[in-house]
């Protein structure tokens, strides 16, 4: 016997997965990635670019080498070096910056948050055993009280 189960429309299907919380945070990841990224590369050519021009030009662009005999115009083979060299300084200074302003704070955070919860877990453990001492006293007086009396209480059963 087979059950006619309604299969979820594409559309209903879609829906869903938008709605989840992690499109939201990758689509607003995405944005300030956009807008980081303008940061990044007017650092490189606001202030690294100058600083390297101060040994040579200011575009890095224009550092490269030439592996055939004559380089002139758009003969020959160059590597473009110094392209490479702006491209790892504009990630060096990207990854620089989420780390030391993003990451660390957050895991510095996360370890007081976690710190804080352990020593809520530890004080109300101390607090159980503490209870649990106190009723095994309570039931250690009452045995004792009942076995000076020659009585026996429910539970202990006579022979």
């Amino acid at each position: 016997m087979s059950e006619n189960k309604k299969e979820p429309s594409v559309l209903q299907g879609f829906k869903a997965f938008l709605m989840r919380g992690n499109v939201v945070d990758l689509a607003v990841a995405v944005v300030i990635g956009a807008a980081f990224t303008n940061i990044v590369n007017s650092v490189v050519k606001g202030i690294i670019n100058p600083l390297v021009g101060a040994i040579g030009t200011q575009n890095l662009d224009h550092y490269s080498s030439c592996l055939s005999t004559s380089c002139e115009g758009e003969e020959g083979i160059q590597i473009l070096w110094g392209s490479v060299l702006g491209a790892t300084l504009s990630f060096v200074i990207t990854a620089a910056v989420v780390y030391f302003l993003m990451v660390l704070p957050m895991a510095k955070y996360l370890a007081r948050m976690e710190a804080r919860r352990k020593a809520k877990e530890s004080t109300h453990e101390v607090i159980e055993v503490t209870e649990l001492e106190v009723l095994k006293e309570i039931r250690d007086a009452l045995v004792a009280q009942q076995r000076q009396s020659g009585q026996q209480g429910p539970g202990y059963g006579g022979r």
